[in-house]
């Protein structure tokens, strides 16, 4: 569902993309922890014109659709991530295979109202680039709503300074090969400022109750640590 390559020319999550979409549809740090974040962020969709980057099998966008959007526009680096998109959300949506580190210059400019990016940025090396491209995409006085891992967490399980920044490899528990950066706060805020954007509000997800019955020790780590941060920023004109 994003844009780094995990060897070669493939895309990072076109190995494993079926199965991810098979996690993220019922798992709790999807399922039941970033899009109830995310969406709630994004707020009254109907009749907007958003724009779902990294849009992976295409959760987002459906709900997006559901909620009234005129049009969402998916794009993501995985073949087979925009394919399940496509099924999934069949109505109001085009998706298409594109890589995040390469120019929007597809898109217009100004034509959005509403951009999405969930669990995507610290996927990416070129963030303020990427940051920059759909702060011309958007709208005057447009959104932009982010989701990524909470700097506290990388920094609890990998150590070191909390102000380092650097990629990490790694293999998660699904044997998925994966690449994210780590980063500071600090690093991140700064990042959105110099891409033209200001923080209109910050959130650390606490889980809802049916993650408690579903799963029960996700819920009770959730509940005292966080483990995603979640933005909506305004574009600044």
């Amino acid at each position: 569902m994003i844009c780094a390559v995990a060897g070669g020319d493939e895309p990072l999550w076109e190995r494993f993309a079926a199965d991810y979409a098979d996690h993220a549809a019922v798992s709790a740090y999807n399922a039941l922890y970033d899009r109830p974040a995310v969406l709630d962020l994004c707020g009254d969709v109907r009749e907007q014109r958003v724009l779902d980057l990294g849009c992976g099998p295409g959760f987002y966008a459906e709900e997006l659709v559901a909620r009234g959007a005129r049009e969402v526009v998916g794009v993501d680096a995985s073949p087979t991530m925009v394919e399940l998109a496509r099924a999934r959300v069949p109505h109001h949506a085009t998706f298409r295979v594109h890589d995040l580190e390469a120019s929007l210059d597809w898109l217009e400019a100004v034509a959005f109202d509403l951009a999405v990016m969930a669990l995507v940025i610290h996927h990416i090396d070129d963030r303020v680039g990427v940051l920059r491209e759909v702060h011309r995409v958007l709208r005057p006085e447009g959104r932009l709503v982010v989701s990524t891992h909470h700097p506290t967490g990388d920094w609890g399980i990998h150590g070191g300074s909390y102000f380092d920044v650097y990629p990490i490899r790694e293999t998660w528990s699904r044997g998925w090969e994966v690449r994210y950066w780590r980063m500071p706060l600090t690093q991140v805020a700064d990042e959105f400022a110099q891409a033209g954007f200001v923080i209109e509000r910050l959130v650390e997800p606490l889980p809802g109750p049916g993650m408690a019955e579903q799963f029960p020790a996700d819920h009770e780590k959730l509940s005292r640590e966080p483990g995603f941060i979640a933005f909506r920023l305004r574009k600044r004109a």
